[in-house]
C-alpha cells in the first residue's frame, strides 16, 4: 500500500498515541515510520537495562551539542530513543507531570484550550494509576503507573533528609500540590517497562488499518504547493514514496521534527540556503526556542552496598539471585528505574512555584553513567526547572542521516547560574544530613560549599543535561514570529501538516517531560478524529441535500 490516511514520522511517545488512538476508527488507515528498530531488546523491558542504553548508542541516538561557551567548552550529550517507543523505551520510567503554572502560562500565551484544567481530562484518559484513585488520576487508560515493587531502603533516608532541609513528605506530586518529595513512581506494568510502544502499539499492531515500519529514515515531507501531500523515506539503502489522503504528521521530537521541517523546505530562509536546500515555506521560528532541563549530580561513595547498585563482587553475586527472581516474580533490583525517589522544591523563600526538583538515585552516576568507578554509592540530581537561556537546533547539512547541530546555549542567561548555586547548595545541604551519616562516604567531586565561585565551577565542569529538550516548533498565535504551530498544531501557512510532539511547547514544563509529551498526542489526537468525524458528517449531510 503507498496511500493512507495519515503519514505519522517518528515512532516515540506520541507517534505511538497517535497511530493507537486514529486506528481505533476502522476506516482509517495510519503509516507509521520509524527510524529505529523494533522494541524487542530486553534492555528495554527488564527496568535496569537502561544504564545499558542511556550511555550508549544501543537503541539511543546518542546525540551531542555543540560546544557550549556556559559548560567550559564541552559538548553535553544528549541520548534520545532511537527505537518504537522512542525515548519512553530507554528513560527511567518517571512519571511527573509538571505544575498547573505551566500549562496555565501556555494559555496565557494564547494557546487556547491548553490550560491545565483543559489538559488533565488527557493525562487521566493515558493513564492507569495502581495507587491514586482520585480527580487527579485515571483508571483504565493504556500507561500503567505504579510505585516500584522493590525499592531500596535508603529511599526512607533520602525522605527524611528532604525533610531536614525544609521539603516535605508529598504522597502525591503529581496531585493537588507539587511541592514535596516521594518515592517516584514509574511507568511499570508487573515489573516491566510500560512504553509508549508496549502501552499504546503492541496492543494494537494487528489492526488491518495500521502499518508500522521501522529502521525507515524519512528524508523529506512532500508538498503541492503548500500542502503536505505525503513523505520520502529510505529503506535498506533504497528510497521509497508514500502518500497520504489528510495529513502528514511529524512526531520526531524536539530535534527530529524542525530537521525534517527544514530538509523539506520549511523553515527560515538563510537556514536554508546555507544547505542548499530550496525553500517551500518561509517559517522562522522552526528550530529556535530550544529549551532543556540543565542538571548537576552529586555522588557519594556508600557502606550501604546491599541497598545500592555498584561495580563490585558482591554486586555480582546479588545479581545472580536478582535475575531469577525476576524472571519469576517480576521484582527485586532487576525491577529498579535507579532514580527511585523525586522531589520538587524552592530556590527560595520568594520563589511560589517549585523551580528545582531532586533525583534521587540508588548507584554513581558519573557524567550519565559513561564514566564507571569500582565502587557502591548513591546520587541526587538537582535540576533548573524553569531556565531562562534558550537555544537553536539547525542543520548540519542536507542529508537526513546526518544528526542535527543542537546547541541549548546552557547558561547563556545569567539568571540561570544564581538559582542553580541555590539548588547545588540545597542538594548538598540536603545529602549531608543526618540521614546518610552512617552509610555516606566521601564525595566524588568535593567543594567547599561555602564558595560560591568554586561552586559555580563544578557547575560549568559538571553539568548537562536532565533529558528534557522542548521547544523547537513552538506553539504559538499566529502573531508570534517564531511560532511554528497553532494551538490545534497545524503547521502556519500549509495545510495537511501538524507537528504533535514535545516540541511544540512554548515553554518547558516543571518537570519530566514524558507524561507531558504522551497528553499532548492523546489530546490532539481527539481533536483530530473530531475533526475529521465532523467533516464527514457535513459532507455526508451535504451529499444528501444534493
Amino acid at each position: 500500500m503507498d496511500s493512507y490516511d495519515f503519514i505519522v514520522v517518528g515512532g516515540g511517545s506520541a507517534g505511538c498515541v497517535l497511530a493507537s488512538r486514529l486506528t481505533e476508527d476502522p476506516h482509517v488507515s495510519v503509516c507509521l515510520l520509524e527510524a529505529g528498530g523494533k522494541d524487542t531488546s530486553a534492555f528495554i523491558h527488564t527496568p535496569i537495562g537502561m544504564v545499558a542504553m542511556m550511555p550508549t548508542k544501543i537503541n539511543n541516538w546518542g546525540f551531542e551539542t555543540i560546544p557550549q561557551p556556559g559548560l567550559n567548552g564541552r559538548k553535553g550529550y544528549q541520548p534520545r530513543g532511537k527505537t518504537l517507543g522512542g525515548s519512553s523505551s530507554i528513560n527511567a520510567m518517571m512519571y511527573a507531570r509538571g505544575h498547573r503554572y505551566d500549562y496555565d502560562l501556555w494559555e496565557s500565551l494564547g494557546n487556547k484550550g491548553w490550560g491545565y484544567d483543559d489538559c488533565l481530562p488527557y493525562f487521566k484518559k493515558a493513564e492507569n494509576n495502581e495507587v491514586h484513585h482520585d480527580q487527579f488520576h485515571g483508571q483504565g487508560g493504556p500507561l500503567n503507573v505504579a510505585n516500584l515493587r522493590s525499592p531500596s531502603e535508603l529511599l526512607e533516608r533520602y525522605l527524611q533528609a528532604c525533610e531536614s532541609i525544609g521539603v516535605p513528605q508529598n504522597h502525591d506530586i503529581n496531585g493537588a500540590k507539587q511541592l514535596g518529595a516521594m518515592p517516584t513512581q514509574v511507568t511499570q506494568l508487573n515489573g516491566e517497562r510500560c512504553s509508549a510502544a508496549k502501552a499504546y502499539l503492541t496492543p494494537n499492531l494487528a489492526r488491518p488499518n495500521l502499518t508500522v515500519i521501522t529502521k525507515a529514515t524519512t528524508h523529506k515531507v512532500l508538498f503541492e504547493g503548500k500542502k503536505a501531500t505525503g513523505v520520502e523515506y529510505g529503506l535498506k539503502g533504497q528510497r521509497f514514496q508514500i502518500k497520504c489522503t489528510k495529513e502528514v504528521i511529524l512526531s520526531a521530537g524536539a530535534f527530529g521534527s524542525p530537521q525534517l521541517l527544514m530538509l523539506s523546505g520549511v523553515g527560515a530562509k538563510k537556514d536554508l540556503d546555507a544547505h542548499g536546500i530550496e525553500q517551500v515555506h518561509d517559517l522562522p521560528g522552526v528550530g529556535e526556542n530550544l529549551q532543556d532541563h540543565i542538571d548537576l549530580v552529586q555522588t557519594y561513595r556508600s557502606s550501604a552496598k546491599r541497598e545500592t547498585f555498584g561495580v563490585s563482587l558482591r554486586m555480582a553475586a546479588e545479581m545472580s539471585k536478582a535475575v531469577p527472581q525476576w524472571m519469576r516474580q517480576r521484582c527485586g533490583k532487576m525491577s529498579s528505574n535507579f532514580a527511585e525517589g523525586i522531589g520538587f522544591l524552592c530556590s527560595d523563600t520568594d520563589v511560589q512555584v517549585p523551580d528545582l526538583e531532586f533525583v534521587f538515585v540508588v548507584a554513581v552516576v558519573d557524567d550519565h553513567a559513561r564514566k564507571i568507578h569500582a565502587s557502591h554509592g548513591f546520587s541526587s540530581h538537582v535540576t533548573l526547572l524553569r531556565p531562562k537561556s534558550v537555544g537553536t537546533v539547525k542543520l548540519n547539512s542536507a542529508s537526513p542521516y546526518d544528526p542535527p547541530s543542537i546547541d541549548p546555549a546552557f547558561f547563556s542567561h545569567s539568571e540561570d547560574m544564581e538559582v542553580m548555586i541555590k539548588g547545588w547548595k540545597k542538594q548538598h545541604q540536603m545529602l549531608e544530613s543526618r540521614a546518610f551519616d552512617d552509610v555516606r562516604g566521601e564525595n566524588f567531586y568535593p567543594v567547599d560549599a561555602m564558595d560560591d565561585k568554586a561552586i559555580e565551577e563544578d557547575i560549568r565542569n559538571r553539568a548537562d543535561t536532565q533529558y528534557h529538550p522542548v521547544g523547537t516548533c513552538k506553539m504559538g498565535t499566529a502573531d508570534d514570529k517564531f511560532a511554528v504551530v497553532d494551538s490545534n498544531l497545524n503547521v502556519y501557512g500549509m495545510s495537511g501538516l501538524r507537528v504533535v510532539d514535545a516540541s511544540i511547547m512554548p515553554t518547558l514544563v516543571g518537570g519530566n517531560t514524558n507524561a507531558p509529551t504522551i497528553m499532548i498526542a492523546e489530546k490532539v489526537g481527539d481533536s483530530i478524529k473530531q475533526q475529521y468525524a465532523l467533516l464527514k458528517q457535513t459532507n455526508t449531510a451535504e451529499c444528501e441535500l444534493a
